[in-house]
């Protein structure tokens, strides 16, 4: 799951009008958060966001896919982001925007328990 500076370099870039935008390495990725809520990894320089009921239909509707590490049919609640994203500061808000609230959601589940 290597990630090449240059994707890494692009995908701050194109975060870093959000603001308290942090990475760090983790498992041969990166995982990346805003204001200490991890919402998105980097792994084989592929950009995945945090989804959850409320969003994943929007991502399957987007053509997007699920981020399955190990192969087979397990998958984290993370999806790529559409490449319209990558390349559209404002797609690339509105998509920012449901991973974070995804994020903010399962963290507040997992208070509640």
């Amino acid at each position: 799951m290597p990630v090449s500076p240059d994707f890494l370099d692009y995908v701050l870039e194109q975060l870093h009008p959000l603001g308290g935008i942090t990475h760090r390495r983790m498992f041969g990725g990166v995982g990346v958060s805003h204001h200490e809520l991890f919402f998105a990894l980097i792994a084989d320089d592929v950009l995945y966001f945090k989804a959850d009921a409320t969003t994943v239909p929007e991502f399957e509707a987007a053509g997007c896919e699920a981020f399955k590490p190990f192969g087979g049919d397990k998958a984290m609640s993370y999806w790529t982001v559409p490449l319209e994203a990558l390349e559209d500061p404002d797609e690339m808000t509105a998509w920012t925007t449901r991973a974070l609230d995804a994020a903010m959601r399962a963290k507040a589940s997992k208070k509640k328990r």
